[in-house]
């Protein structure tokens, strides 16, 4: 028997909405609203800032001459900043004031498919005489990317967390109701409030739609194509990360960069022979290295 329920927007406010679905078969409130729960807080696309370069500040910890904030409190602030991006590619954003008073969102320059969703976010605050010029990498993407997993940048270019996801909370609960003299009904009541970057309701289908295209390979299953080795790309954003940044003693990283082995992707390239022949480094670097990687979840050869 195919489920015929009906799905009611209760209340629509801001960012906020309240859906209903009812009447859904016993024990089908709880499978349909924890599943809907998990795909709209995790997989549904939005856009960030993942990087920042400002003129005359090197790192996170600076300080801005005429800026009454901290560099860090910038930072913080960037995070918050929404976007609406539809495109697949990184893309620049760029800021300059100069006028004493409030730096807000809206004051960003953006390309004309980018849009901001709260330009009342003040930024920072500026004295008399100061200026502020930065430039920011856009990246649409889905739940969360800490800075640590950044590609490591040019000098000056400071990695953000990124939190992409464009649904900030859900909340579902599940209510008896009745159909005619039937009285064990389930009513699944779907609260869901988004970042502006898109509806509720919007955000609902999606989480549908990818729901959807999960269990139609399950039913008319496509065939996987087996995917050689030489042709995965690399281990993605853990092995763009460099040998300083994955907690190894200064003296075994100082000896891999100088023997160019600078990266997770160079380290997990080469084979062990090769890295007891690095000057400096002997049996118990090397173990001090695969434990190191397998913290990042990657595996040291043994060959």
């Amino acid at each position: 028997m195919d489920p015929i329920f009906e799905i009611q927007e209760k209340e629509h406010k801001d960012n906020y909405g309240r859906f209903e679905l009812v009447p859904l078969a016993a024990g089908y409130g709880d499978t349909i609203g924890t599943a809907l729960r998990r795909v709209l807080m995790s997989s549904l696309k939005g856009a960030a800032i993942s990087s920042v370069r400002i003129s005359g500040i090197q790192h996170q910890f600076s300080t801005l001459k005429g800026m009454k904030d901290d560099v860090l409190d910038f930072l913080l602030n960037l995070k918050r900043v929404r976007f609406r991006y539809l495109g697949d590619e990184p893309v620049k954003i760029t800021l300059s004031a100069q006028k004493a008073g409030e730096v807000k969102a809206a004051d960003l320059k953006v390309p004309s498919n980018v849009e901001i969703a709260n330009p009342e976010l003040v930024l920072t605050n500026l004295a008399e005489g100061a200026k502020l010029d930065a430039e920011m990498t856009v990246e649409a993407g889905v739940g969360y990317s800490p800075a640590e997993e950044r590609n490591k940048g040019e000098v000056g270019e400071i990695p953000l967390d990124a939190r992409f996801s464009p649904v900030e909370r859900v909340n579902h609960k599940v209510e008896e109701t009745r159909v005619g003299r039937v009285t064990n009904y389930n009513k699944l009541i779907l609260e869901i409030w988004t970042d502006g970057t898109m509806t509720p309701g919007e955000a609902l289908t999606q989480a549908a739609k990818i729901l959807l295209s999960y269990f139609e390979q399950i039913v008319n299953p496509r065939k996987v194509e087996e995917v050689k080795p030489d042709e995965v790309d690399g281990l993605g954003p853990v092995g763009k990360l460099s040998v300083e940044e994955i907690g190894l003693p200064t003296r075994v990283a100082n000896a891999l960069t100088k023997a160019g082995f600078d990266t997770v992707d160079k380290l997990v390239g080469a084979q062990r022979v090769d890295l007891v022949r690095v000057r400096n480094l002997g049996e118990k670097s090397i173990d001090v290295i695969a434990a190191a990687l397998k913290g990042k979840g990657v595996e040291l050869p043994d060959a």
